[in-house]
């Protein structure tokens, strides 16, 4: 299908286009990579009369360390996730995520803040950063403000993004040096959003966990921190008896739609099957 009409907007500054979203209102989304609002457009569930492009403001892209923190700017795409030493050395969880995300022609377009930003559940980047308990970076006429992602998300496309507000970057803590993590995604092809996923990020001390964050991907109107989850294994040598339990406690919060991926009982237990399997593979990583 063809979209609808609408006007065209290539600002080259966050200024110039945080002025645009403000002038022109609910009538104006904002465009990244352009792989989740593009179709939507050409199926007419989303008809813009503005469409304010991104691609030309270079503050929004790009990857670096200041203080232990990565920072990574909005318009940075997928392919330069994985191509990055930086995230290879200091955060291994998103070049996995990353490698998972529909196909190598999309990975060079799609960007990291339109996975993070628009509230699309079946993202995978939303679930990673609340594991590694990321801030993400909000420029509107007011300023700059940082929200957390566990709190960012609030339903299916809704988040705590203001309309005249743009996600400019995402701040993440880097982990521990030797911490395991895994990203395992339950599938029907390649391509496709996952049927049920996990992300772990784990610590060791010999063999006692000392600290687990669990993220969960599609298995809800949001992505899901497992914060019980997370706490059960905190202190734990990961037996089978406090996997059960915290895996008990992961599926509990989940919610997940009867589609064409399964029925809902389906995939909450394949959330919890992915969450076993991200962290045998995380603890097989950690180096305590």
């Amino acid at each position: 299908m063809i979209p609808g009409s609408f006007d065209y907007h290539r600002p080259v500054s966050v200024d110039e286009a945080v002025g645009l979203m403000g002038k022109l209102g609910d009538d104006a989304l904002l465009l990244a990579g352009g792989h989740s609002l593009i179709p939507m457009m050409k199926l007419r569930m989303a008809s813009p009369e503005h469409l304010v492009d991104l691609s030309a403001i270079d503050s929004l892209k790009g990857i670096e360390e200041i203080d232990d923190t990565i920072i990574l700017r909005a318009m940075t795409t997928q392919h330069e996730l994985i191509a990055s030493d930086l995230i290879t050395d200091k955060l291994p969880i998103i070049q996995e995520t990353s490698l998972v995300i529909a196909d190598p022609q999309i990975r060079y377009k799609g960007t990291f803040g339109g996975n993070v930003a628009n509230g699309d559940p079946g993202n995978d980047m939303p679930a990673v950063m609340q594991c590694l308990d990321a801030k993400l970076e909000l420029t509107g006429p007011d300023g700059k403000r940082q929200v957390a992602a566990r709190d960012f998300y609030q339903g299916a496309y809704d988040t705590l993004r203001e309309d005249e507000e743009i996600l400019t970057s995402v701040h993440i803590p880097v982990p521990s040096s030797g911490h395991g993590y895994a990203y395992e995604k339950l599938k029907r092809k390649v391509g496709d959003y996952a049927t049920a996923a996990a992300a772990v990020v784990i610590t060791m001390s010999g063999d006692k966990c000392t600290s687990a964050s669990i993220g969960l991907t599609n298995v809800g109107d949001t992505p899901l921190w497992a914060k019980e989850a997370g706490e059960i294994l905190n202190g734990s040598s990961l037996d089978n008896a406090t996997i059960d339990k915290a895996v008990s406690a992961a599926e509990a919060i989940t919610d997940p739609a009867s589609d064409m991926r399964g029925p809902a009982e389906y995939r909450t237990k394949m959330a919890g099957m992915m969450m076993r399997r991200a962290l045998e593979r995380a603890q097989s990583r950690a180096k305590g």
